[in-house]
């Protein structure tokens, strides 16, 4: 090491020498004249030896210099520069130097001085050392520095990385990470350790920290292909098809990038592309659902289902809109809400799914949450607005129809309906109730055409095919209303009341295929008392045989006026005539087990003795239909039980006061 500045050259240094032995051979009038005085000579001796010593300070920085240093002379000269200050009588104090040793040693020498503060000479020197040769200073970078030596590392990453790799190939991947994270405490800014340590993670299925090494990795070397396609591996596993195809780009701007690498990525994104515009056309909702399969058949193990796809699934279920989908709708959205119960888009797909069920408090409460998290949600807003406005119109038709306002009611039920066609849950039990309206109103015909609409908008729902058999029963279809009721039951056995249901349709068949005792008088079935006076009157003058002499089938017509008048004047006839009691067969009795009559009868209701029964079944040796003793019907088809009904013996009987009595088999 050459330090500049220290020692003079070695030109100065030889004249310097002939300059002093100059002054030797001529020596100065001070010199001369110490012998005149003794005291003036002892003081010019101590101002001569004063000057000497600044001299010699002097002339010891001048002859300092950095082409003079002894390390830097030849061996021959530096050898006799040792010789010469070997020969000093009086040789300079050596100073301290620290050596290089281990750490134990180094902390125990005492610490470096400044350089600046040491003095100009090495040690000290008498008078007659000053005309001597000047010893040359320690070089200065013998110093023992100011700061130690970096320690060895006790962890080679080297063969952390090699450990890790041999765990890796074994498949411990556990092992193997926590090998690649000891690389990392001492190379934290390798790039190959962190792509190690993020395959390791794929393999563990820990995508998220993968992610995270990848990432570090490109920023280090972003033009790094392996590393890239790493990137782009852990993207499509994780459900980002659009990053990973971003990242394969990138490696096609410098490398070439074959179609099965990119494969996975464009598949992933060209059906999740698919599943949106799907909703978006607002199509089928199992086309959605069967789009998203397909994407997330290439998301890793354990990687849960991106938020984004778990909603556009929610909402192609709402789409399809039957109970099971519906079902699965809720479904979705309680797994976002367990994750994050201030979610308001998953707010509002859980109360459209309540609101499709028919659930509209519920889904009132859902939204009304979901706009307290977010205010200003559009979707929140909307849904809102519409099932307040759809509940509120939905409740007056309800009010009209209970106060009997059927027209009303039906009024508003339709404007409802428009209110929102796309909800099949709440429209089906619009268009019910609507037609229970309408049965009301006799029009059996928009009664039967708003059931099928429902059921169409909802197969599994029964009130509305149960209302469909009562409008074709009520429009005098009974076999079609049997045929309904029957089918229902066969479909749902557990289904309650079906069985009397059925029952009575039967019963209702019989009826409708004997004489119309209202329809001949022309009177609607609840007519009253009056209304049927007045009918019968005004029909037995029309049709009366002496007002028609010539007409044959006048008289069978006022018989049969007649015949009816006498059955619904009569309150316990036309009782039973309404309920279909003349028709039951006596054995049905025993069949039914006490429960199939209309009354509630059967042997118990009726307190039907068995001395009856042989009496109705074979007194007189007679059958039914009169003659011989045997039962004979009133027109009213008027009960054996009762004095109401026919009596023993036969009867005949005119109809309010005109001749010809009947009997009715």
């Amino acid at each position: 090491m050459v330090l500049p500045g220290i020692f003079k050259p070695k030109k100065t240094s030889e004249a310097e020498s002939k300059k002093t032995s100059k002054n030797r051979a001529h020596p100065s009038p001070a010199r001369r004249s110490l012998s005149k005085s003794p005291s003036k000579s002892l003081k010019e001796s101590d101002s001569r030896s004063q000057h000497r010593k600044l001299s010699s300070r002097s002339s010891s920085r001048n002859i300092l210099n950095a082409d003079t240093h002894p390390l830097n002379l030849p061996p021959e000269e530096r050898e006799r520069k040792r010789s010469a200050m070997s020969a000093l009588s009086d040789p300079p104090t050596p100073m301290e130097v620290d050596q290089d040793g281990d750490a134990s040693s180094a902390s125990s020498s005492p610490p470096p001085m400044d350089p600046t503060s040491y003095s100009d000479t090495n040690g000290s020197m008498n008078d007659a050392d000053m005309e001597g040769p000047a010893s040359p200073v320690p070089p200065p970078h013998r110093f023992k520095p100011t700061t130690s030596p970096p320690a060895k590392p006790a962890l080679d990453p080297e063969e952390c990385k090699a450990l890790g790799n041999k765990y890796f190939k074994n498949q411990d991947y556990a092992k193997a990470i926590a090998e690649y994270t000891k690389a990392l405490s001492v190379e934290p800014q390798s790039v190959t350790y962190l792509s190690n340590r993020a395959a390791a993670f794929i393999s563990a299925n820990r995508f998220e920290e993968a992610l995270a090494d990848s990432k570090q990795a490109q920023e280090l070397e972003p033009q790094n292909a392996k590393v890239l396609h790493r990137l782009a591996r852990i993207y499509v596993s994780l459900g980002r098809p659009s990053e990973a195809v971003d990242v394969l780009d990138h490696i096609a701007s410098f490398q070439t990038v074959t179609p099965s690498e990119k494969a996975a990525a464009t598949s992933m994104q060209t059906h999740v592309k698919q599943a949106e515009e799907a909703l978006r056309r607002g199509t089928t909702g199992s086309m959605v659902i069967h789009a998203l399969d397909q994407a997330e058949r290439a998301l890793g193990i354990g990687v849960e289902k991106p938020r984004k796809w778990q909603l556009m699934r929610g909402e192609a279920y709402l789409k399809m809109g039957n109970v099971n989908s519906l079902g699965d709708a809720q479904g979705v959205a309680m797994s976002l809400l367990r994750k994050n119960s201030k979610d308001p888009e998953a707010l509002v797909l859980r109360g459209r799914a309540l609101y499709a069920q028919g659930e509209n408090e519920k889904a009132l409460q859902h939204f009304r949450e979901a706009l307290n998290c977010d205010p200003d949600y559009k979707d929140g807003v909307k849904y809102l607005r519409l099932v307040q406005k759809l509940e509120r119109m939905k409740e007056e038709g309800n009010t009209a129809f209970k106060s009997g306002k059927y027209r009303q009611a039906v009024e508003l039920y339709g404007q409802a309906l428009e209110v929102d066609p796309n909800n099949k849950g709440i429209n089906s039990k619009l268009y019910q109730n609507r037609a229970m309206a309408s049965i009301k109103l006799k029009d059996y015909k928009s009664a039967i055409s708003d059931c099928d609409r429902a059921v169409a908008l909802d197969p599994t729902y029964l009130k509305a095919r149960k209302t469909r058999a009562r409008a074709l029963g009520e429009s005098g279809n009974w076999d079609e209303a049997v045929r309904e009721l029957k089918a229902i039951a066969e479909s749902n056995p557990s289904e309650p009341g079906i069985q009397k249901e059925i029952h009575n349709a039967e019963l209702e068949l019989k009826k409708s295929k004997r004489k119309d005792y209202y329809k001949l008088l022309g009177v609607e079935k609840d007519a009253s008392d009056n209304e049927i006076k007045k009918a019968y009157r005004k029909l037995a003058i029309v049709h009366h045989p002496d007002k028609n002499p010539d007409d044959e089938s006048a008289a069978e017509k006022f018989k049969e006026i007649g015949e009816a008048y006498e059955c619904l004047s009569d309150p316990q006839k036309r009782a039973r005539y309404d309920s279909g009691e003349d028709l039951i067969d006596p054995s049905e009795m025993f069949s039914q087990g006490g429960g199939g009559f209309p009354m509630g009868g059967g042997m118990g209701g009726m307190g039907i003795s068995p001395e009856m029964l042989f009496n109705m079944m074979g007194q007189g040796g007679g059958g039914m239909g009169g003659g011989g003793g045997g039962f004979t019907f009133s027109t009213a088809g008027g009960s054996p039980f009762g004095s109401a009904g026919g009596s023993r013996g036969g009867r005949s009987r005119g109809a309010g006061g005109f001749p010809g009595g009947f009997s009715f088999g």
